[in-house]
């Protein structure tokens, strides 16, 4: 491990460990004898994150009648370098110098699945040995199943790159465009991104080094500040069509959605051609089909509205109290994303985005307690938000008052 020291008068101390240092560290602390320990970690297993995995059986979960499409879900096609086409990401430097970084440690788990994974991206031809007179580092990044994401480091890259500004939709836009849809089918893209060819003669500039040697990437990689705008420009061209009409996407995410069943069929073969054309693929086991009821992008979606999925709500239910800026900026964070299902909800937070203020000092009072109780409760008993009817009037309520202002657009329903 390594880490930053003050050099410091403190006389006859070697070091002073502050509360940034146990905070990254977590000792055990003996205080009756005055002692840290660190326990004794477990042998460590690292894998690849699962998607990166073909399905043993990629039709498994798909109906029969999508068959057809059976390139969309399948190993060989995936595993082969995609063709060139006008959406390759280009990536201009903005200014000259260099622009290296150290080597990132690895534990030995770590490092016999980088090994691995090198190996097989050679022999897919994604990746090449390189002589670039740039590189990134690479490092795991830990997913929520358990598994590891390999990422290049790519900061300085990116602080030396022009930006790409295609906008990515706004999610609560996206879901604007359901009223009326009855059967819904989510399609999830395997590593999206590794089907978009570097522009021919920028693929120097993605190099990264590892213990095994200096590489590039032919593929858009996870980690370019451009990625994400480039790929959903990709897919707004590919479908632009259908767009708000029988399809939504938000970068790797594609929800199709339609009134009846017959319809539904001819939607989503429509789509899965269009993919199968692109050679862009999509991982079966993680697919949904004529669904009712589906979670998209966080929330769950019917033809009833949206609601909140139930792992959020637990998640919520066991917060912990925030004893640190850091973790009442995580759960703000958190909030913020469901905050349209809470009303009063910048009344409600207040005291809490006032207690994250750099010029505030920490105190944890009453005040912010109640106000953290209070979101809890309210996020965890938040209601159903049904689909907006065009056809319908709407009612604009608003309220202001010392602290906050807020308003509230809203439809009457049939139960008044």
């Amino acid at each position: 491990m390594t880490h930053e020291f003050l050099i410091s008068p403190i006389g006859n101390h070697s070091a002073i460990l502050g509360i940034k240092w146990l905070e990254q560290e977590t000792p055990e602390i003996d205080w009756s004898s005055q002692t840290l320990s660190f326990p004794i970690p477990t042998p460590e297993v690292t894998h690849i994150a699962q998607e990166e995995e073909a399905d043993s059986k990629p039709l498994k979960d798909i109906p029969e009648q999508y068959h057809a499409f059976a390139k969309v879900f399948g190993k060989e096609e995936f595993n082969k370098l995609p063709p060139h086409r006008s959406y390759d990401i280009e990536i201009e430097l903005t200014e000259e110098g260099p622009l290296n970084s150290p080597l990132y440690s690895m534990t030995d788990a770590e490092s016999v699945t980088l090994k691995q994974w090198l190996e097989d991206e050679l022999k897919a031809g994604k990746i090449r040995p390189s002589k670039s007179p740039i590189s990134s580092p690479v490092m795991f990044v830990p997913k929520k199943d358990g598994s590891r994401r390999l990422v290049v480091d790519y900061q300085k890259l990116n602080s030396c790159s022009k930006t790409n500004v295609y906008p990515l939709p706004r999610p609560d836009n996206l879901m604007s465009k359901l009223q009326g849809a009855k059967l819904f089918t989510k399609l999830d893209l395997r590593w999206g991104y590794n089907n978009v060819r570097v522009k021919e003669g920028d693929e120097w500039k993605t190099a990264f080094r590892t213990k095994y040697g200096l590489f590039k990437t032919l593929v858009m990689p996870f980690g370019l500040s451009g990625a994400p705008g480039a790929f959903q420009a990709m897919m707004n061209e590919v479908f632009q069509d259908l767009l708000d009409v029988t399809v939504i996407i938000y970068l790797d995410n594609i929800l199709i959605f339609s009134q009846n069943p017959a319809d539904h069929e001819k939607h989503v073969k429509e789509v899965l051609k269009r993919l199968q054309e692109m050679q862009l693929f999509c991982k079966g086991s993680k697919c949904e089909f004529h669904k009712t009821t589906v979670e998209y992008l966080g929330i769950i979606v019917s033809d009833k509205g949206f609601s909140l999925d139930k792992l959020k709500i637990q998640a919520v239910q066991e917060w912990p109290t925030p004893t640190t800026v850091k973790q009442v900026q995580s759960f703000l964070g958190f909030a913020n994303f469901v905050q349209r299902f809470v009303a009063n909800f910048s009344q409600i937070a207040r005291p809490l985005h006032n207690l994250v203020k750099k010029e505030v000092k920490w105190q944890w009072t009453g005040k912010e307690e109640s106000a953290f109780r209070e979101l809890q409760r309210a996020i965890i008993n938040a209601p159903v938000i049904v689909h907006a009817d065009p056809s319908k009037p709407y009612f604009l309520e608003t309220d202001a008052s010392g602290a906050a202002l807020g308003s509230v657009l809203s439809q009457r329903q049939e139960d008044g």
